[in-house]
């Protein structure tokens, strides 16, 4: 041991470290015996399933997880169910003829895209078209979904005027997209699963939404949605489609639909003025030059609202409704 001028150097340091250390020290005969607390420190988390959605939803009087987790128990139409059963028990049947058929339920839809988009098929954010959904789970799985639909005990308590909004909504976007520079069947499936947020609201509370269905018109009803639960049907579905990994191209329509800027939005926003025109009695019509960020004329309109209401009659002979 080294001394400098008197001093034990190594006697100085060590001092001099105790000196520093926040500890609590006792007395065990001549020797002091120091108790050092440790600190616990927290490592970093991955958060939470649920913690991902409620930061999606701020705000919002429900638990958006709980909410979100019921989309494979919301009732599904059992005519598009049994068609879809018989179909893809067919030899000859394609792709595109299941798509065809499944676009007349939003539920299943709903479904089928989300599975696609799961990271079980490794093409999560990919998958934006019915058709290439159906490819990429197979009609064995797309079978099973509509099996189960048909077997379901769900008491059909949407409101009495959705499935023919919802179909409507597809059709309308489906006709408007090329003027508005999206792809028509990623339209189709944008407008099918745009209301999907209103089967998620009244599956959570039926009694509740049945007050807020009393509301025909398309902003009427968002707006009653919005003062009941802190979000409407549209920003619940976007939401949905934003933690179920769907494609960006598939979910900025909806998150843009209340901004009047948004051209993203406006395929919506127009989609949702001619589903209400061939509705809703009574509605009065709003400008779509407004609605559309000017991609739309009222002249453009015209040959629009003939298709959609043709094919939507079409599709209701179809289904036997």
């Amino acid at each position: 041991m080294r001394e400098l001028d008197g001093v034990d150097v190594l006697d100085d340091v060590v001092d001099d470290v105790l000196d520093d250390v926040p500890v609590d020290v006792v007395a065990e005969g001549d020797v002091e015996v120091a108790e050092v607390e440790l600190i616990e420190v927290d490592e970093e988390r991955e958060p939470t399933e649920a913690e991902l959605v409620a930061a999606l939803l701020p705000g919002v009087g429900f638990d958006p997880h709980e909410v979100l987790s019921h989309i494979d128990e919301l009732s599904a139409q059992r005519p598009v169910a049994a068609q879809i059963v018989a179909l893809t028990h067919a030899e000859d049947a394609g792709a595109r003829e299941v798509a065809r058929l499944l676009a007349a339920d939003a539920a299943l839809t709903g479904r089928v895209l989300k599975l696609a988009n799961s990271a079980f098929y490794g093409l999560r954010g990919r998958v934006s078209s019915l058709q290439f959904a159906v490819t990429v789970v197979g009609f064995a799985t797309v079978r099973s979904m509509a099996s189960v639909a048909l077997t379901s005990d769900e008491d059909g308590s949407l409101p009495p005027d959705h499935w023919t909004t919802t179909t409507h909504l597809a059709l309308a976007c489906e006709a408007l997209a090329p003027r508005v520079g999206q792809r028509p069947q990623d339209a189709m499936c944008t407008g099918l699963l745009a209301l999907l947020g209103t089967a998620l609201l009244t599956h959570h509370d039926p009694a509740g939404y049945a007050e807020v269905a009393v509301h025909r018109g398309s902003a009427a009803r968002r707006a009653a949605e919005l003062e009941r639960f802190g979000v409407h049907s549209v920003e619940l579905t976007g939401a949905a489609m934003r933690h179920w990994g769907f494609p960006d191209g598939m979910v900025r329509p909806v998150l843009g639909l209340d901004d009047p800027e948004s051209i993203d939005g406006a395929l919506l926003r127009t989609a949702f003025e001619v589903t209400d025109r061939l509705t809703v009695p009574g509605h009065v019509p709003v400008p779509v030059e407004d609605l559309s960020c000017r991609r739309v004329r009222e002249s453009d309109l015209r040959p629009v609202l003939a298709r959609v209401a043709t094919e939507a009659a079409d599709l209701g002979r179809a289904l036997g409704s």
